[in-house]
């Protein structure tokens, strides 16, 4: 039983094993079944993964977009609030305006930038309104501050290089945020700001609040900042009436204000005009009769300005942070300068310097008022100025003060002076042909600039003299008291030799250059007007006559003559060694008139002399700028004072009626009257027809005079007391004296 059930129950045993081994082959081929359709699991596999990633890039595409419209929001926003009002940026201005007026009125340039007239929406006409939304922004109503259209295009453009496209591709909305808060760089991070502050202006202002505000401050070129500034630069009239092709040729400077500014090129702001008018024509704006422009028809601003003023405004203007207090408003400011000979003067400098070299020419009335300031052959060129600032040897032009110490110290120019070699604490001047003429006159020394008759005058005067003499007329320069000194070797301006002239032909009179005359708002408020300085005499009389005597030599006879123009001129010539410098400064009928010529870096220039070149351009200068003045001849007679008269010539001074004589014993004598035909005095040199004197007084005696200075009183042989002398009983007592304390 045991062992049947055993087999009985092995039996069950290996039926259960058959009946696992069923089970477990039928899970095999439930896998192998799985494994034989691989590619079609793979596909259905495949496609689901593509859609998972396509919904996580969208869902994550979304997050993302959302979060940046939301960081774009508060970013607009913030930027919103932190921009100012609409009335405040109507009301900013970046930079003063001055415009400068010549002596007669008349406009001659205008520096800083200029805001004109501030125009609101409805004041602005349509033309100038629809030219500017045309070519700079034609869906400028539509967008929300950036144009997505515009931008694709800029992309494509980026990508293709296509230039086909007008207008540039920032919005009128975007270009006003660039001007107004950020600047121009061409970078990422700035176009980004350009963005949000764009649509911070669309979420703050309106559309016509922002064509307004562009329209009042976008710069059209040549300072002109708004349509009414540029319509007035342009067009010498108001915005409000602009034409249709004013309008588009207005509108088409933005894109680049140098290159199709008017005044610079007409023809081709007209061509960008026509093409502003193309795009209104297409946008509806205009009819195809309008859209047309003529050179002929437009009326430009005739530009009166030469770039050789720019020389006296750097000068002059500077002056105004004194004469005025702290103004950003516009101004006005009337000069000295006449148009005229500013003109006539830079052609004088640029016809006459020689190649490779720089001049310059300053001209000032008898009061002082600059008349003519030229600083270089050309001021775009090079803008320093060589009138004011340079600094340079006079070389002979000096001996100016050299002569007027001499002659404040007696000489006259009849005197005679000798031309010989001569040797000063070791410097031996010589002469520029190196020859002697000995004995002559002080006035052919001057006229011929003979450096050692200079040089002992220098000496016998004293340096320090002739140092004090320069600075007496407004050279305010170093001067050095070395012996050289009186042949110019101090550098000083030509602006300080042109004054320090400019005094001798004011009668010695001192003259200070000045260049405004007032200054005015623009609505015409007087802020400063210049006042008339009180005159110091510098010189007597007959200084000033005797050097006007040489100076007129100078031009007559000597170193000058090719300053000669037909009419009295004084002046003088002056050449540094190595013909570096060349200097003519001179006057005729009130204006004097000082040139200078020579290299930036202090080179020699091949034949350059003072009375070549700049005296030349001196005459060609003062031809027209005396042309309207009348003749004056040039007071040169010396009137000597008494002291410097010698006995024989005392008879010049006034009627011998009116001085006192001394007698023999030392006494005044009152004159009588007479008739001045008779003869006055006999030959014992009494009068004759005089009454009979009475007995003059008898004067002290030497006794006295001894006994007074403190001498021996001698014995009286008569006993009495010497003449002069009072008796005791005479004589007053002495003073009681205050008793001791």
């Amino acid at each position: 039983m045991s062992k049947r059930g055993d087999r009985v129950t092995n039996k069950g045993k290996r039926g259960s094993r058959r009946a696992a081994a069923e089970r477990a082959s039928s899970r095999s081929g439930s896998r192998s079944q799985k494994r034989k359709k691989p590619k079609k699991a793979a596909a259905v596999g495949g496609g689901s993964a593509f859609w998972r990633w396509v919904k996580r890039l969208t869902l994550w595409g979304g997050a993302a977009a959302l979060l940046g419209a939301i960081f774009l929001a508060f970013a607009v926003g913030f930027a919103a609030q932190s921009i100012p009002s609409f009335y405040q940026l109507k009301s900013t201005q970046n930079a003063q305006t001055i415009l400068v007026r010549a002596r007669d009125g008349s406009e001659i340039v205008e520096i800083g930038p200029s805001f004109g007239e501030w125009l609101d929406y409805d004041d602005i006409p349509d033309n100038m309104k629809n030219a500017m939304v045309a070519v700079e922004d034609k869906r400028y109503f539509s967008h929300y501050g950036v144009d997505p259209i515009r931008t694709t295009g800029a992309v494509v453009e980026g990508i293709t290089g296509s230039r086909s496209r007008v207008g540039g591709t920032s919005t009128i909305t975007q270009q006003l945020a660039r001007n107004v808060f950020l600047n121009s760089n061409r970078t990422f991070d700035r176009k980004a700001r350009e963005a949000v502050l764009a649509m911070a202006l669309e979420w703050k202002f309106s559309k016509e609040q922002i064509l307004e505000l562009y329209l009042n401050k976008v710069y059209f070129g040549g300072g002109a900042y708004g349509i009414d500034s540029a319509s007035r630069k342009f067009f010498s009239h108001p915005a409000r009436e602009l034409s249709v092709a004013e309008s588009s040729i207005i509108a088409g400077l933005v894109k680049a204000p140098s290159r199709y500014s008017p005044t610079a090129d007409v023809q081709a702001a007209v061509n960008r005009a026509k093409v502003v008018l193309r795009l209104m024509r297409e946008q509806g704006y205009i009819t195809p009769e309008q859209a047309s422009v003529d050179v002929d028809t437009v009326e430009l601003k005739q530009q009166s300005g030469q770039n050789s003023v720019r020389y006296f405004t750097d000068w002059a203007l500077p002056q105004l942070d004194i004469l005025l207090p702290e103004t950003f408003a516009p101004i006005e400011v009337w000069t000295t300068l006449d148009v005229g000979m500013q003109r006539a003067a830079t052609a004088s400098i640029a016809s006459n310097t020689p190649d490779g070299s720089q001049g310059a020419l300053v001209s000032v009335d008898r009061d002082g008022a600059i008349l003519a300031l030229v600083g270089g052959t050309d001021y775009v060129e090079t803008n320093f100025n060589r009138a004011t600032n340079a600094m340079r040897q006079p070389g002979s032009s000096w001996k100016l003060f050299v002569y007027l110490a001499a002659l404040e110290a007696g000489y006259t120019p009849d005197d005679r002076v000798v031309d010989t070699p001569v040797t000063i604490d070791g410097w031996s001047p010589r002469n520029s042909n190196g020859r002697n003429v000995g004995e002559t006159s002080l006035r052919t020394s001057f006229a011929y600039s003979i450096n050692t008759v200079a040089a002992q005058l220098g000496n016998e005067v004293g340096f320090g003299t002739v140092a004090s003499m320069a600075r007496r007329f407004g050279v305010s320069s170093p001067v050095s008291t070395y012996p050289s000194m009186v042949l110019g070797s101090s550098e000083v301006r030509l602006i300080e030799m042109t004054r320090a002239f400019a005094s001798i032909s004011a009668k010695g009179k001192s003259v200070e250059p000045y260049g405004i005359l007032k200054v005015t708002t623009a609505s015409g408020e007087l802020l400063y007007e210049r006042e008339k300085p009180r005159d110091t005499a510098l010189v007597p009389d007959y200084v000033v006559a005797g050097m006007t005597d040489l100076l007129q030599a100078a031009v007559q006879t000597g170193t000058g003559r090719a300053a000669q123009i037909g009419r009295p001129v004084a002046g003088k010539t002056g050449t540094t060694s190595s013909n570096k410098d060349g200097w003519f400064v001179g006057f005729s009928s009130g204006i004097t008139t000082g040139v200078w010529m020579g290299r930036d870096d202090a080179k020699a220039v091949p034949g350059l002399q003072g009375g070549r070149a700049p005296a030349r351009a001196f005459a060609a200068y003062m031809r027209y700028a005396v042309k309207d003045r009348a003749v004056e001849k040039f007071d040169t007679e010396l009137n000597l004072p008494e002291w410097r008269l010698e006995p024989d010539e005392e008879y010049l001074f006034g009627d011998p009626d009116d001085y006192y004589f001394i007698d023999e014993q030392g006494n005044l004598v009152e004159p009588g009257r007479r008739d001045p035909s008779d003869n006055p005095f006999d030959v014992d040199g009494e009068r004759p027809d005089a009454p009979a004197p009475e007995e003059p007084p008898t004067a002290v005696s030497e006794d006295f005079l001894e006994r007074a200075t403190g001498g021996a009183l001698p014995p009286d042989p008569t006993g009495g007391t010497p003449p002069g002398i009072l008796e005791p009983s005479q004589q007053r007592p002495p003073p009681a004296q205050p008793p001791p304390r």
